[in-house]
């Protein structure tokens, strides 16, 4: 399986490949990522789904159904991209929705695909519309369609493309226009993981970077990580750093709350952010309901990064009510902090 990351000009002949360092194709640069189905923890019935459909495909010598993964950052939507394209056998390319500006930049990348291949489309809510419009010919027919001149002069050249596949993913899907959700064939929610699930991501991640680590390192690692196995092995490195410096290379529980309380994650896996957030309405709103821009505007951050970083973690947790009248923090959410319910 190829890997292409690459940028067009407007030009739709003249692809641009991004300059790769030596850092970008470096033997680690994806060393703990899955690189199939078996290696991959959690999403059961989205990976039986996948199994199942490209065992299908496969039989019947067809490219897989157009795919859509949706839910909360760092859950392996990526990842499951990278070995939908190594179990095809097929080339994998990478974008994502902000860099597709303009339609003429998403046609160059369709008419480089070949039969089979795989675009992967990251934060696909964000595509401009007027690129998404060139979508729907190309998901459905597989075929852009181009106008030449204007008015009376205007005539129109359909362009055949190799039958594709569209991996998109997005922690917005109530941001996607119907039109382009329902050409999906495949419709998939990422779920946080459970803590059983993460240990063994840790036990992993640790075996390949040549750690010792016991179950309950492993377990207390998990709990910390807030259901994503994107934060678990980023503070998996951190602790290994933090005992490989100051606690002479042994993991141990100790080592991870004092390597953890540097990086300000608390014992449930909040962060500094996470508490801001829970304190800025308990404290300037009175526990809530408060409007998120509101919340935005007093801890000074962006609303997107409040809504698809911060939230989704505390509503699973049940340290926050989303309500018709904005945000309320929960009884949960006063305990947690230490402050006395207001309820």
């Amino acid at each position: 399986m190829k890997e292409k990351i690459l940028t067009f000009s407007s030009d739709l002949s003249s692809p641009v490949t991004r300059h790769e360092t030596e850092e970008d194709t470096g033997d680690d640069l994806f060393s703990l990522r899955p690189s199939d189905f078996n290696d991959y923890v959690g999403q059961d019935r989205t990976v039986e789904t996948l199994r199942i459909a490209i065992a299908a495909a496969k039989q019947r010598s067809e490219p897989l159904e157009h795919v859509l993964f949706h839910g909360p950052p760092g859950l392996g939507k990526t990842t499951l991209a990278h070995i939908i394209a190594a179990e095809m056998g097929t080339s994998l390319t990478i974008t994502s929705g902000p860099a597709l500006e303009k339609g003429g930049d998403l046609i160059g990348m369709l008419t480089h695909l070949k039969r089979g291949d795989i675009l992967f489309v990251d934060e696909i809510h964000r595509l401009p519309r007027t690129t998404e419009e060139f979508l729907y010919p190309a998901m459905e027919d597989f075929a852009v369609d181009f106008v030449f001149d204007k008015g009376i002069h205007a005539r129109c050249h359909r362009y055949r493309l190799n039958q594709f596949v569209l991996v998109g993913a997005t922690t917005r899907v109530g941001l996607l226009s119907a039109p382009l959700r329902d050409r999906f064939g495949i419709f998939r929610k990422f779920d946080f993981y459970s803590r059983q699930d993460l240990a063994r991501i840790v036990s992993r991640s640790a075996a390949l970077m040549g750690l010792t680590i016991d179950e309950t390192c492993t377990l207390e690692l998990a709990r910390r990580s807030r259901g994503t196995p994107r934060i678990v092995n980023r503070l998996l490195k951190r602790v290994r750093d933090y005992v490989q410096v100051r606690h002479g290379g042994t993991i141990t529980v100790s080592a991870i709350d004092d390597a953890l309380a540097l990086e300000g994650v608390d014992e449930k896996g909040l962060t500094g952010l996470d508490r801001s957030y829970l304190e800025t309405i308990i404290q300037y709103y009175g526990g809530g309901p408060v409007g998120i821009e509101a919340i935005g505007a007093t801890l000074q951050e962006e609303t997107d990064t409040l809504v698809d970083v911060v939230e989704p973690f505390l509503l699973a947790e049940g340290l926050l009510q989303r309500t018709s009248s904005g945000r309320k923090a929960t009884e949960a959410a006063y305990r947690h902090l230490g402050v006395q319910w207001r309820g």
